[in-house]
């Protein structure tokens, strides 16, 4: 059973404030989790950012729109209580709440930037068109389902110009992804791709010291085939012949269940195929421009508290 949307959680929410009491939303979680009768792997599930829990956040959100339509109020940090707004909305939804009945209270309106529509208008179909390809989600939940769609779109063609570059150029690309993300630090000249001079199976190399004695060496290949666990091995011998402790092999493809298995059993390769190259460079900023940036603001309560 899917987590209930936001929207489903208004009427209970509004229903368990009906005692007339003053509730901690940290209870409500938990009464409206039990009513819901959430079980671990539910109560476990986490936004797209990780920062907060699915349910808490659907129940932040149905109490965030109760509030803009005058339902409830809060008062003080971390509360609410119904208002008789909020009693009159309860006896007339015996089916349950939605965004759309609350886009006749002005306040709900003004807040969802649709008060100059006239009321037959103003509803579902004035949200935005986000609101309209994902209406069960909450507003940050839309946003960071979008920005996941957006990167992941991102990522595939960016993976697809990677494998239009040249095997220098790819080898080049490779190192200054692991530069970008911090590998090598401050030391002058850090990353150095080999190119056709190559160095016995060796691509590239990152300098992690000042002199150069702690070594990072890189397999690169913009292959299409996936690779195998024999690739792994002579990578493997290839990091003995320079005694070195590190490698990376880097492929714009994929790696069969045995060569991870053999990287894994080696234990001094990390793999990288080509979907987590794309997200490397993106996170790096290598080969991406930024072209927009959303800042999410909260209000900070603490603030007005020390006023």
């Amino acid at each position: 059973m899917p987590l209930p949307d936001y929207q489903a959680f208004m009427r209970p929410l509004l229903l368990a404030l009906s005692d007339g009491q003053v509730w901690k939303m940290r209870d409500l979680y938990v009464r409206l989790a039990a009513e819901f009768g959430l079980d671990e792997a539910e109560l476990a599930e986490m936004l797209p950012s990780g920062r907060q829990p699915t349910y808490m956040n659907r129940i932040g959100w149905a109490k965030t729109y109760l509030l803009k339509a005058g339902a409830v109020q809060s008062p003080q940090r971390g509360t609410v209580e119904i208002t008789p707004r909020g009693r009159d909305l309860l006896t007339a939804s015996p089916g349950g709440v939605t965004t759309k009945q609350l886009f006749a209270f002005p306040e709900f309106a003004r807040f969802q930037g649709t008060a100059h529509l006239e009321p037959a208008q103003a509803g579902e179909e004035t949200r935005a068109p986000a609101q309209q390809a994902l209406p069960f989600l909450s507003p940050e939940e839309q946003f960071s389902t979008l920005y996941a769609e957006l990167t992941a779109s991102l990522a595939d063609e960016l993976l697809a110009q990677v494998q239009q570059l040249t095997p220098a150029q790819f080898e080049r690309l490779v190192v200054e992804v692991l530069v970008a993300l911090g590998y090598g630090g401050n030391v002058r000249d850090a990353g150095q791709a080999l190119g056709r001079s190559g160095d016995n199976g060796i691509d590239g190399v990152i300098k992690q010291d000042p002199l150069g004695l702690d070594r990072i060496y890189l397999q690169a290949k913009r292959w299409q085939n996936t690779v195998h666990s024999p690739e792994i091995r002579t990578f493997s011998g290839s990091l003995t012949y320079h005694k070195a402790s590190k490698g990376v092999f880097i492929t714009t493809s994929g790696f069969s269940d045995g060569a991870r298995n053999t990287a894994s059993h080696i234990g001094s390769i990390i793999l990288i195929d080509g979907p987590q190259l794309a997200r490397l460079m993106i996170d790096s900023g290598v080969g991406v421009l930024t072209r927009e940036t959303y800042r999410i603001h909260r209000v900070d309560s603490e603030f007005f508290e020390e006023l």
